[in-house]
């Protein structure tokens, strides 16, 4: 066995639930390969475009029924919300499937540092390929004991990213490819379900990535929805400033009791 593929170990976790709704979590890993960590830039070694504390804003998921599979691996290693074959996505600027620049147009590895080909390409199989089967087996499993699935792709981004879009980011920003992925009946709930401190949009900057694209077949019975929430409801972001990560415990308790109702509220939705 090589080196790049010895290194990669529990690529996710998945628990499974009793509902039709599946979470995925694809970019709040903290892990490293050795190839990865050994190039990366000062800036990158703090993982600033992690999605932060996901897994914890949805914490209680186990207690609705709701099954959760949630990346290890940093997306510096590979972004599993990117297609296999790294075909772009979107028109703007943006990151691969290998990220070589931050969300602050900065390089992700010092000069003569990417990780090799073989590397990348064990990640593919012993990274992203499990993933996303493990979703695809999922929702089969669901739609065939409750006659539908949902899919809904949890990530978070700091509220002010340039380089991906001028201005201030909603706190919840709602992908459905424009409407392609899932039932309207989603989307019309969970806007109606946001209490009015929180600003939102639908199918704004962010519409949805690969994974929300290529699950959601509402013709099929399999919907997908995304939600990009704004890093700035739950984030010290005085520390986030300076590239340091911590949940603010004051915003804390209310995201999470908003985040838990979105999860009720789809969970009433039949589509």
């Amino acid at each position: 066995m090589s080196e790049s593929v010895s290194s990669i170990e529990s690529p996710f976790e998945f628990t499974q639930g009793d509902s039709p709704l599946l979470v995925s979590m694809p970019h709040s890993g903290l892990n490293l390969t050795p190839d990865v960590a050994a190039g990366l830039t000062d800036l990158a070694a703090k993982l600033p475009d992690t999605d932060w504390f996901i897994p914890e804003l949805y914490g209680d998921l186990a207690d609705l029924g709701v099954g959760c599979i949630k990346a290890n691996y940093s997306r510096y290693v590979i972004d599993l919300n990117r297609p296999y074959d790294d075909k772009p996505l979107y028109e703007s600027k943006t990151t691969g499937l290998f990220p070589d620049i931050l969300f602050v147009d900065q390089p992700v590895f010092n000069e003569g540092s990417l990780p090799s080909d073989a590397h990348r390409q064990a990640c593919k199989e012993h990274i992203w390929r499990p993933y996303h089967a493990t979703i695809a087996k999922e929702l089969v499993r669901l739609k065939d004991k409750f006659g539908y699935a949902i899919l809904f792709d949890a990530h978070s981004i700091a509220a002010e990213v340039p380089m991906l879009f001028d201005g201030q980011l909603p706190d919840f920003n709602w992908g459905t490819n424009h409407g392609e992925s899932c039932d309207q009946a989603l989307p019309s709930m969970l806007t109606q379900v946001l209490r009015p401190n929180y600003t939102q949009v639908l199918n704004g900057r962010f519409k949805g990535g690969y994974i929300t694209r290529q699950f959601g077949q509402p013709a099929e019975g399999i919907h997908a929805i995304q939600l990009e929430l704004s890093q700035a409801t739950y984030l010290d972001e005085s520390a986030a400033q300076h590239n340091e990560y911590r949940l603010d415990q004051s915003k804390l308790p209310f995201i999470q009791q908003q985040l838990r109702e979105v999860m009720e509220g789809i969970l009433q939705v039949r589509v």
